[in-house]
């Protein structure tokens, strides 16, 4: 089955034809950095990351351009609450994300842009939608001018005259049609600047994305990826300027969205007090659980947050993890299987098991149905080895298959990292309990057994410590 998926711009499923042979060029938009980064931001990012290790699965070398907007109004805004400069607060905000990033276990990307770094080429652009009339300078600030683009509206739906009788934006008398966007902002007081021709000032936000995406894949690149919130205007107003400033030459042949997420069945959003940092998810679950959630739904479905579905989530992961576990346990035992049944069952599963999956991803990325075919190679697994725990040349290649799979999604399998941070509570609780099995093994005078459980919490990490007020604990390193 040929690779297909949906495009925005066409609003149907179209077999994938790369602009060059065994290459894929994709570029995402990225976070602009005036804070962590939020779990709609979350979802986007592995979104993203998941096509793009499908692709390269499929055999495709490619090359994924990711941007921060380091130099934004947010930014700026905020530079003000932490009494910062906006410039260092948004690269503070750049190496938050890549801890982040670590965490869901996010490829980097081939390269990640910087768009203070790439103010000359956004100033060139500008100068050449100025001299072809797609854009106009008025008192240091300058516009595109929307109605000179004839196809303005071409990726969302949407025309001028629906949009300019809808416009809920600030009448601006300086801009000759109301959905006029800005390419330059002429500086305030206390504000970044830089040079140009129409004096100091900063970039629109859209620009930055045409003048990176072009200089690091060119024109008529793959895919263009994001969140549907960036439909419009942000991926709208980069065809217009984009396809502008190359005379009509195709900006991106594929435009990929991810549906929003919603919190308790609400849009996530700041005014309704729901809206969350991945860094505050990362207190309570493991980025393993996170990224395992976020890929449970079709990306362009909507999916809903809240904690009984992570730990849903923490609870079909552990299964997959003991899957592997029983496994190797198996595997590692002496003696070989002699059950010619159950290895005949193993090799059909794992194969199966994979023509499911690609079958899945192959339609449009669907990782929740590809999720089906990792539990039932699972199923099988466990079935097999419960009833012939032996290691087996067919155990091994169905345990390699489900690794794989995993890993193609960014899962790791193989080496669990559920175990829940030191502060989480279920962790203290656990501990207790330890510590009452140990006080009472003391009590009884049992020493073997109170020493070998400090000795085995020790070579896991865990310090205990006995004091005239009782044992207590903490993590090697605290």
């Amino acid at each position: 089955m040929s690779l297909k998926l949906f495009n925005t711009m066409t609003r149907q499923k179209e077999e994938f034809q790369p602009r060059e042979s065994g290459k894929v060029a994709m570029y995402v938009c990225g976070p602009t950095t005036y804070n962590y980064f939020h779990a709609g931001n979350g979802r986007m990012f592995v979104v993203f990351d998941m096509i793009r290790r499908y692709f390269m699965y499929k055999g495709y070398d490619v090359r994924y351009i990711q941007n921060f907007t380091d130099v934004d109004d947010k930014i700026i805004q905020r530079g003000k609450v932490e009494e910062m400069d906006p410039l260092a607060l948004g690269q503070k905000y750049i190496e938050e994300y890549f801890k982040d990033a670590k965490e869901l276990n996010l490829l980097p990307a081939t390269i990640h842009p910087k768009a203070t770094e790439h103010i000359p080429e956004m100033i060139e652009i500008i100068q050449e939608l100025v001299s072809n009339g797609l854009a106009y300078e008025t008192d240091g600030d300058v516009y595109f001018a929307v109605d000179h683009f004839p196809n303005y509206g071409k990726l969302s739906g949407r025309t001028l005259e629906d949009m300019k009788a809808g416009a809920r934006v600030e009448v601006d008398e300086r801009k000759h049609h109301p959905m006029d966007f800005a390419l330059w902002k002429k500086a305030k007081p206390e504000e970044p600047f830089w040079e140009s021709p129409w004096g100091n000032g900063r970039p629109g936000w859209h620009i930055e994305c045409t003048a990176m995406s072009l200089k690091y894949l060119g024109s008529g690149f793959d895919v263009h990826g994001g969140g549907e919130d960036l439909v419009f205007p942000h991926h709208e107003n980069e065809i217009a300027q984009t396809e502008g400033y190359l005379k009509g030459q195709t900006f991106a042949h594929y435009w990929m969205h991810n549906a929003f997420l919603t919190i308790n069945q609400e849009k996530m959003s700041k005014s309704l007090g729901n809206f969350f940092t991945i860094r505050e998810l990362l207190a309570k679950f493991s980025g393993e659980v996170i990224r395992f959630y976020l890929l449970g739904t079709h990306y362009r479905s909507p999916l809903d947050f809240n904690d009984q579905n992570l730990v849903m989530a923490q609870k079909g992961l552990e299964r997959l993890h003991t899957s592997i576990r029983l496994a190797q346990e198996a595997l590692d035992r002496e003696g070989s299987s002699s059950n010619e049944q159950i290895e005949a069952e193993l090799f059909k599963a794992a194969k199966e098991a994979r023509e499911a999956f690609e079958k899945a991803m192959d339609d449009d990325f669907n990782s929740a149905l590809a999720y089906a075919a990792l539990f039932e190679l699972a199923k099988t697994m466990n079935g097999c080895v419960q009833e012939n725990p032996a290691p087996s040349e067919a155990l091994a290649t169905a345990q390699k298959t489900l690794l794989e799979l995993g890993g193609v999604l960014g899962i790791d399998l193989l080496h669990s990292v559920l175990v829940p941070a030191a502060n989480d509570e279920t962790l203290k609780q656990v501990m207790e309990v330890v510590l009452q099995i140990r006080s009472r093994s003391r009590q009884k005078k049992d020493w073997e057994m109170a020493d070998f459980i400090r000795d085995a919490l020790k070579d896991k990490g865990i310090v205990i410590e006995d004091t005239p007020q009782g044992a207590r604990w903490q993590i090697r390193g605290n």
